[in-house]
Formats: C-alpha cells, structure tokens, sequence
C-alpha cells in the first residue's frame, strides 16, 4: 500500500511583517494552499512574526474513490474473491446441510496437524 499524503503543515519565522507577507506570497503561488496566517509575537528580544501555512492536496474521500477495487488487500491476506467458502442450505426448519463430499469445518480440524505443548 502507497503513502498518499492528505495535508502538510508549515510554520515560519520573519523578522518583519514585510518578510511574513512575502513567504505568504510565495505560498500562494501552491494552488494546495488551504490557510495562512501571520501571528504577531513578542518576546525579551522584541518583535517576531510566525507565519502558519496549511497545504491540502487530497482529502480521505477522494484517496479512497480513486483506490482501485481489485488488489487492496493486504499482502498475505486472502482476498474474498480467493476464498470460495463452504457451500450450504438452510432449509425451512432452520436445519442446515452441506452438499455430500465437502468436508465441514469439524472434518478439517480433525486432518490438521495437532499441534503439541513442548516443555
């Protein structure tokens, strides 16, 4: 299964509100811009900008409509399409039958190998 990245959040620092307002410009040239903001930030040293950008390029709903159907199992896993099942009838009285040679699920626990505690 491939990595599909759904979203990227960013977060810069700038001197002035002129330095802010051009890493914001620069972003916006993304067409995956979502949001920006300028946040103004003081500290013992001054005055600071921190600029958050959030890119969105796909949303879940868009990834899982573009999965193709076949081939999304998970490798080692049998896909329902693999697993042929146990045919069976119920009948009207609730009573259920197996067509004759097929074995049943008690029939092959009985041919597996048992498995013994070692000590």
């Amino acid at each position: 299964m491939a990595k599909v990245q759904l979203n990227q959040k960013e977060q810069h620092y700038a001197d002035t509100r002129e330095q802010a307002e051009e890493i914001i410009s620069a972003a916006k040239e993304n067409e995956n811009l979502q949001m920006h903001k300028i946040a103004e930030k003081y500290n013992k040293y001054g005055q600071y900008f921190l600029i958050d950008l959030t890119y969105a390029y796909q949303t879940p709903k868009e990834v899982m409509e573009s999965r193709p159907q076949k081939d999304n199992v998970p490798e080692g896993q049998m896909s329902i399409d693999d697993h042929e099942g146990i045919e069976y009838s119920v009948d009207g009285s609730g009573n259920v039958s197996m067509p004759a040679g097929q074995l049943s699920i008690e029939d092959e626990e009985a041919e597996a190998p048992k498995l013994q505690r070692v000590k």
